[in-house]
Formats: structure tokens, sequence, C-alpha cells
């Protein structure tokens, strides 16, 4: 299925059956990225009575219970909700999943403090107009973020410039391959998420941010289409499939 779309006076073309999928599987047990001590998540047979959801185990049918939490397993996508004492859910928040969005590479660096930080600066030059949608990609980009344990190892995060920068461009969504956007342990701050979300200012209610992205060193930087997938969930986040697409320059 192909499909034409119009963006900044120009077509485009869209392959559909040539998804690139940029968000990381998640499986019961330790092979998946972990964040903040969170528990790995779990993926167990239900018992009822007799019954056992499970075919190995003589049943007519699989039947699981999934013990996940979506901040530290593994892609999610959270909104607004993930800050505020009202409960916000992403149902609520992400109505649209369609954006053409753009793929940067970002290199951190390490400031006085030993902390390694994405700065926001030369990112502006770098940002296309009209994008609603920004995928930040840093380095080294190895394949070892598919199963990172970032736990107490005070990764790598953004400045709150960055956030501000990203939200004054009016970007509604930002994809990272990060466990977050803030420090591990900020004592509650959340200062990139706040500057993000514009809150309590401004609130985006709209925006979204989503973490634990991998996007393989085969995608070039550039200009893309994106399905932003999430479970219907009434919570602040959920896990999330986010799809890239080429875009066909037509003539």
């Amino acid at each position: 299925m192909k499909a034409i779309i119009d963006w900044q006076q120009k077509k485009y073309q869209i392959d559909f059956s040539k998804p690139v999928d940029i968000s990381i599987s998640m499986v019961s047990g330790s092979v998946n990225p972990n964040a903040f001590h969170i528990p790995n998540p779990r993926f167990e047979p239900i018992q009822v009575g007799d019954f056992i959801g499970s075919v190995a185990m003589g049943s007519g049918a699989n039947c699981e219970n999934l013990f996940i939490n979506a901040h530290g397993n593994g892609t999610h996508t959270e909104c607004i909700g993930h800050i505020t004492k009202e409960r916000i859910s992403i149902n609520q928040s992400l109505k649209q999943f369609h954006f053409v969005a753009q793929v940067i590479t970002l290199e951190p660096v390490q400031l006085a403090d030993g902390n390694w930080v994405v700065l926001a600066n030369g990112v502006e030059e770098q940002l296309a107009d009209g994008i609603e949608a920004l995928i930040i990609r840093t380095l080294p980009n190895t394949e070892a973020k598919l199963v990172q344990t970032y736990s107490g190892q005070n990764p790598i995060y953004i400045e709150p410039k960055l956030a501000t920068l990203i939200a004054n461009k009016g970007i509604h969504h930002l994809l990272i391959d990060l466990p977050s956007v803030d420090p591990e342990e900020d004592a509650g701050a959340m200062l990139a998420h706040k500057a993000f979300w514009q809150y309590p200012a401004n609130p985006r209610m709209e925006a979204t941010i989503s973490e634990m992205v991998y996007v393989p060193n085969s995608i070039s930087d550039g200009i893309y289409f994106l399905n932003l997938q999430i479970a219907s969930l009434e919570t602040d986040a959920s896990p999330s499939k986010p799809l890239l697409y080429h875009l066909e320059l037509l003539d």
C-alpha cells in the first residue's frame, strides 16, 4: 500500500509495506533495557482453579498475565500526566498518530561534574521547518541499547535548554533513545520534562515524550513519516511502537 502526502508545498510518496520499527521489543525476564531499578517484566500463565493458561502445560490456550512498568521496561510514550497531580492519561492526550518527523544524531558532552548531557548547542540550525516530531539518536549508537541496564548508572540526559528549544519550535512529539530526558536522580525537579511540556505556565496537553527507542545506524538523519502507536491505557505512559517510513519526493 502506498500513499501520497503534501508537506511544505511538495508531494511525497510513502510505502506502508516498508516500516522501520524503532521500538525495542519486550520479553519476560532480564533481556530488556532496564531503568530506575524497576523490576523486569514478567509474563506468566494465569491460574484459575484447575485452569493454567499454557498450552505447554496442557491447556487448550495460552493466556498470560503481564507485569510491566512502561517507564523502566522498554520503549514507551508518556504524556504531561507524568508530572501532574491531576490524573491525565496518554490515551486522553495522544489523539493523532501520524506525523512528519526528523531524525537527528547528537553526541553527548561530559560536564565538569562528570555527567553526560545532550546540549542544545547547534541543534536549532539542524531542525527542519514544519516538523511535528523529533527523533534524537545519541552516540555511541550500538545494539547494547537493546538490553542496557541503566539503573544506578547515571545515564545520559538532555539539558532543559534543549527541551525548551524543541517546544518553542512547535514540535509536539519528542522521541529519544535514552531512559529519560532528565537525570536518574534529580530530587523530583524533572526540569527537561517540564520545559518540553511548558509546565505549569503554558501546559502542552497534546505533547508526548517517547523514551528508550532504538534508531539503527542504517537509518540516515533526515525527514520521515512517523506512526506512533500506543495501547489505550488510562495511565500516564504506555509501551509504544513508533514506526518510521521513508518519504520519496515526487516530481
